[in-house]
């Protein structure tokens, strides 16, 4: 579940019971921070400070009890860390930070301050700050990674 595409429990927990109708032993539930019921809010753990946005959390473990009281099934709530999201290197991975590296040397060298780099592919840009954190970057409903999920079976919950 994604924020873009606000979920409805009823059909995710449809979704899990026809997993086990099926013949399958166990579903997953993937959420994303922000995302939330339709008709509701993104769950928050931290209140928003001078200067910093609130931050978002909980949403698992929130949906966890509300799965669990409402299919009967056993759930458990996880939330991985930076490690456990990215595994260990493989050579595209080290191959991808050594051109992050020597493009943030050579924007630094042409006095390109105030910039992040970006991997555009094929080439690596300097891209100004202001415009790297100008927006909240969200997810194309409508982009060919939503339909290609859907087309493979993933339910967003909608």
């Amino acid at each position: 579940m994604i924020p873009e595409i606000p979920y409805d429990l009823d059909r995710v927990c449809a979704k899990i019971q026809d997993r086990y109708r099926s013949g399958r032993e166990f579903a997953l539930v993937v959420a994303a921070e922000g995302a939330y019921e339709q008709g509701g809010e993104p769950a928050y753990i931290a209140k928003a400070k001078p200067g910093a946005a609130a931050r978002l959390g909980g949403v698992a473990e929130k949906l966890a009890g509300e799965i669990a009281a409402r299919t009967g099934r056993e759930t458990r709530s996880l939330v991985l860390g930076h490690l456990q999201r990215g595994g260990p290197p493989n050579a595209e991975d080290r191959l991808l930070s050594l051109r992050f590296g020597a493009a943030a040397v050579e924007f630094a060298a042409q006095g390109k301050w105030g910039c992040m780099v970006a991997l555009n592919p094929p080439r690596m840009e300097a891209v100004p700050l202001e415009d790297a954190i100008g927006g909240l970057k969200t997810v194309p409903v409508d982009g060919d990674l939503v339909r290609t999920a859907r087309s493979l079976g993933v339910s967003f919950g909608d």
